[in-house]
């Protein structure tokens, strides 16, 4: 298969430290090519090689090595931080293909970790609202979801939830729903061995892993189907 995914450059990683040492258009220039070959070009056929096989398996997740990459350059526009460039590099697969839908897949290859995630990321007010209510009142259709994901190796991500319920949550009693309507997003993660992302077999492990989520989209996505 043309593109196939084949694996990273064995100085993929090495290049990111290197190019987080030097933080410096001059050096990212003079060194461009062997980013396209170890990390650009090896994580478009990685972003296609998935979209083939998450459209083969029926999971609602496609992208293409034009659209669905985040830049390696950050935007230092409102930051204090004024690096020039990232310390990963990323993307995201979603049902139509852009950044912007709910319901995603990311995978992050990086110096302090590799990992992919599954995600209701920061859904808008009314799908939120929709959400923390589907979790209320539909309470055995959220808890089935925890246990298919839990029967996966999956658990929902408890970080950056709320301190306190949400207003016309308060009343919540049971302690698993009451934790549940304090999330701002609806994530489950699955941390990527770095020592595996130079074979073609990474892309099998984030299939499973996928798969192993489906219950997460399905959830979210009967949801979504009722806002709109």
């Amino acid at each position: 298969m043309a593109g196939a995914f084949q694996g990273f450059g064995e100085k993929a990683i090495p290049f990111l430290k290197a190019l987080d040492f030097h933080q410096s258009r001059e050096w990212f220039q003079e060194n461009r090519d062997l980013y396209q070959s170890e990390l650009h070009e090896p994580f478009c056929d990685l972003v296609e090689t998935l979209s083939e096989r998450f459209e083969a398996a029926k999971l609602g997740l496609r992208g293409d090595r034009k659209k669905s990459l985040f830049r390696i350059n950050r935007d230092v526009r409102f930051s204090k931080d004024k690096r020039p460039y990232n310390r990963h590099l990323s993307a995201i697969l979603s049902p139509d293909g852009t950044k912007m839908e709910q319901g995603v897949f990311y995978v992050h290859i990086g110096l302090e970790r590799c990992f992919a995630g599954v995600a209701w990321w920061q859904p808008a007010p009314e799908l939120l609202q929709a959400m923390r209510e589907a979790i209320v009142t539909k309470p055995a259709a959220f808890r089935g979801m925890v246990t298919a994901l839990k029967k996966g190796g999956l658990a929902l991500d408890a970080e950056d939830c709320l301190k306190r319920a949400p207003r016309g949550f308060e009343d919540v009693s049971e302690d698993d729903l009451a934790q549940a309507v304090r999330n701002r997003h609806f994530v489950v993660r699955h941390d990527i061995d770095p020592a595996t992302i130079h074979t073609a077999a990474l892309v099998d492990g984030l299939v499973d892993f996928t798969f192993r989520a489906k219950p997460l989209l399905d959830w979210g996505r009967a949801i979504q189907g009722k806002t709109g």
